[in-house]
């Protein structure tokens, strides 16, 4: 039995059969992978042995409704995950007399009502999800990935171990060494990475030259096997990359306006000590999305003189400011919009900034409307204060006589 729930909002019937309900659910975090087929199977294994009585397959999305690639990127999660269904309900239907009656099965698409940017995000939705459909498991694929980030599962699992849900990774066998090079090797992402590195190796060197060009493939190799996963959030498309090039040249020009403006600025503040300083620190949110579009946009504002991005955390950027005039800038958000531009097209530029959401704070200063949430200087919590001198305990006789068998030592 199976039942579709691709918004997420709604609960699926577990009670297929009798004792079903008694039974509770398991939540299968879903994406791409070569040991789905394998955690799947596990899935149903464990629910004809009476564990879970429904399994919800779900797919988190790392994007955010609205942009301008969501519908692709949506249809795609939906792709997988009928894809995942079929397979369970084929091994339900192969399960011997009827264990697999009582079994149902839930598809659904879930947290892309907003930019989803670390373990916890994740988390946060998983478990809300779990707590909705009366799942108290989560069942990990070992080689799970929900943004194409080798390195997030391990945190992923932490995180979760801080929930009341209970977490088992399916015990399946995992790629081989030489299955994973392969895999890598053969990829869209070896490829554009290949491309990429082999293309500013050989713009730094001599392309004519034979030796620059084997040891430029052999470099390029090299990064591409190693960090293609890392560098790359999502498969890089065909139509989609090629326009964030173009619209990425168009943007260069913009950003060094930018940075020659702001150079003048400070260094005509430098040059006439008249001109007052107020060196702040900010806090501004942005609708960029994670990975490399928040890159870039950090990395854009550190480039322009008089603004610095301390931290990054989730979509607040922390960010110093050396004038007023570029602080207003920041707030104003024309950086953040020209990184949507980018990204996801001219639609997404006009999505309001940070002063038109009221999504910013100033964080130091006479002006400031937020506290600083940066840890005491010391790393620990701040000292109290010392109480006033006429509150002070007299010390009592016996440290007198401590004081003055010290003072006669």
């Amino acid at each position: 039995m199976a039942d579709s729930d691709d918004g997420g909002d709604s609960a699926a019937d577990d009670a297929g059969a009798p004792g079903a309900a008694s039974r509770s659910a398991v939540v299968v975090p879903v994406e791409s992978t070569p040991t789905l087929r394998a955690t799947i199977s596990h899935a149903v294994e464990a629910a004809i042995d009476g564990e879970f009585g429904a399994i919800h397959l779900v797919e988190i999305a790392s994007w955010r409704d609205g942009d301008p690639d969501s519908d692709d990127r949506s249809e795609e999660a939906k792709r997988v995950l009928e894809r995942a269904v079929a397979w369970a309900e084929a091994d339900l239907e192969d399960a011997d007399g009827e264990a697999g009656d009582g079994v149902t099965v839930v598809s659904a698409l879930i947290g892309s009502e907003g930019y989803l940017f670390g373990p916890d995000d994740y988390v946060d939705v998983l478990a809300e999800y779990a707590e909705t459909h009366g799942a108290e498991t989560v069942l990990l694929d070992p080689e799970y990935t929900p943004v194409g980030n080798t390195t997030l599962l391990q945190p992923l699992e932490f995180a979760l171990s801080n929930t009341s849900l209970t977490v088992v990774t399916a015990p399946v066998g995992r790629p081989t060494r030489r299955e994973r090079l392969r895999n890598e090797a053969t990829g869209v992402r070896f490829a554009a990475m290949f491309g990429l590195s082999l293309g500013f190796y050989l713009l730094l060197g001599d392309p004519f030259y034979w030796f620059d060009l084997v040891t430029g493939v052999t470099t390029a190799a090299i990064v591409s096997i190693t960090l293609s996963r890392v560098s790359f959030d999502t498969e890089p498309s065909m139509v989609r990359t090629p326009q964030r090039l173009v619209r990425g040249l168009v943007y260069v020009p913009v950003l060094l306006y930018e940075i020659v403006k702001s150079n003048l600025v400070v260094a005509r503040v430098i040059l006439d000590p008249r001109i007052s300083i107020e060196p702040t620190m900010n806090r501004v949110s942005v609708i960029v999305g994670g990975g490399l579009p928040l890159m870039t946009l950090a990395n854009s504002i550190t480039l322009t003189p008089g603004t610095l991005t301390v931290r990054a955390r989730d979509s607040d950027l922390y960010v110093h400011s050396l004038l007023p005039w570029a602080r207003d800038g920041l707030f104003d958000g024309s950086l953040e919009r020209w990184t949507r531009f980018v990204y996801y097209g001219r639609s997404a530029a006009r999505l309001p900034t940070p002063r038109e959401r009221d999504d910013y704070a100033i964080l130091q200063g006479p002006d400031a409307t937020e506290e600083l949430p940066i840890a005491a200087a010391d790393g620990g919590e701040p000292e109290a204060e010392a109480p006033p001198a006429d509150e002070r305990e007299a010390p009592g006789d016996g440290e007198r006589a401590d004081d003055a068998e010290v003072t006669d030592a």
